[in-house]
């Protein structure tokens, strides 16, 4: 089995446990580690499961300096992050829920997106979920509860 295949496997079995929104921040770099240098991420959860807060999360583990806020009227946000090389990355986050179709995801540049060398984490991807590369890495957000979470790694397409 290659290294490729062995990696998507073992990532597809990936499941970690918030029992508080705190753990979330020691939670981060296992979960960018986990991905194994992929950088493109579709995030699913109801609304309130935390996929914002994840995005925010991230952020800050990277080194984003702006605030980070929900792209849900502007669609897509864009922020820079340090390397430690000292070169500038871009993170980009996208919020689709408010779409009605895909030649609005084409509008927004979502296609442009997911094919760049940045982090692109996308919220509610379902209407797009075609366009996704065969590469990302599908995230599940499950609310337990007021404070619990689980965030799993889903294999399949919709």
């Amino acid at each position: 089995m290659d290294q490729i295949r062995l990696s998507a496997l073992l990532l597809q079995l990936m499941e970690w446990m918030l029992k508080t929104q705190d753990d979330l921040t020691g939670l981060v770099p296992e979960i960018l580690a986990a991905l194994g240098g992929r950088r493109k991420i579709a995030l699913y959860g109801e609304m309130g499961a935390g996929k914002t807060t994840l995005v925010k999360a991230i952020c800050q583990y990277l080194g984003v300096r702006e605030n980070t806020a929900s792209p849900t009227f502007s669609l897509v946000n864009q922020y820079s992050y340090p390397e430690p090389d000292g070169s500038v990355s871009l993170f980009h986050h996208l919020d689709l829920y408010r779409l009605q179709s895909v030649q609005e995801a084409f509008d927004i540049g979502l296609e442009d997106l997911l094919y760049d060398p940045w982090y692109c984490v996308i919220e509610w991807p379902q209407i797009a979920e075609h366009l996704l590369p065969g590469d990302i890495v599908r995230l599940e957000i499950e609310n337990l509860g007021e404070t619990e979470r689980i965030i799993r790694v889903r294999g399949e397409r919709n």
